[in-house]
């Protein structure tokens, strides 16, 4: 993803946004009255509207301002999505066991930030600075000394001579963010109706890297 701007949208305002996950699928009655079913897409994408977020005129002014730093769909920047940041569960914090990334071979040093929904398996592309928390074995690792974060593509890096021997199991816990990007190239904004409570739409978007 090379049109992406290393920010993060206002998170007071988006931790008021609504949205969520869209799937998106082919369904095919047959003559028989079955179904055939087929999934189009790998991932699901996420929508989101910050305009509910918006709580004062200090919020609309910080996000038309981000909104022309990013030239409108032009630039993707993380999005902190209000339901859906953490590796554990809500009201939680991220612990080492959270998330099971994958079992060691002796050889392999990089594992990818992942979170499970079930048999569903979701890769982690924008992880949060500071957040992240390794364990091999149930034993937490040290950052820096055991394992550095590629915070921007999410991969776990263990350092020469810290690597996870054959069968060991690495897991994870960490925040993260969402990779996006505003769905419009305009916003239209009226002072007047925006104190008078009438709420502008700022349709954001995720962006597959």
């Amino acid at each position: 993803m090379t049109a992406f701007h290393d920010v993060l949208f206002p998170p007071a305002v988006s931790f008021g946004a609504t949205g969520g996950p869209e799937w998106r699928n082919e369904i095919v009655p047959l003559t028989s009255g079955f179904e055939q079913r087929n999934a189009r897409w790998s991932q699901s994408r996420r929508h989101y509207d910050a305009g509910t977020g918006l709580r004062s005129l200090a919020d609309l002014d910080d996000v038309l301002a981000f909104f022309e730093a990013r030239r409108g769909s032009l630039y993707a920047f993380r999005f902190r999505d209000p339901f859906d940041h953490l590796s554990c569960k809500p009201g939680r914090l991220p612990a080492p066991s959270d998330q099971w990334l994958g079992s060691g071979d002796g050889a392999n040093s990089v594992f990818q930030m992942v979170k499970r929904y079930g048999d569903h398996v979701r890769p982690i592309t924008k992880a949060q600075g500071g957040s992240v928390r390794v364990a091999v074995n149930g034993v937490e690792r040290t950052e820096t000394i055991d394992f550095v974060v590629e915070l921007a593509t999410g991969k776990v890096m263990f350092q020469p001579g810290k690597l996870p021997a054959a069968g060991a199991s690495v897991t994870a816990g960490f925040g993260f963010d969402v990779p996006a990007r505003f769905d419009t190239d305009r916003l239209a904004v009226s002072i007047k109706s925006f104190k008078a409570g009438e709420i502008p739409s700022v349709p954001i978007i995720e962006v597959k890297a």
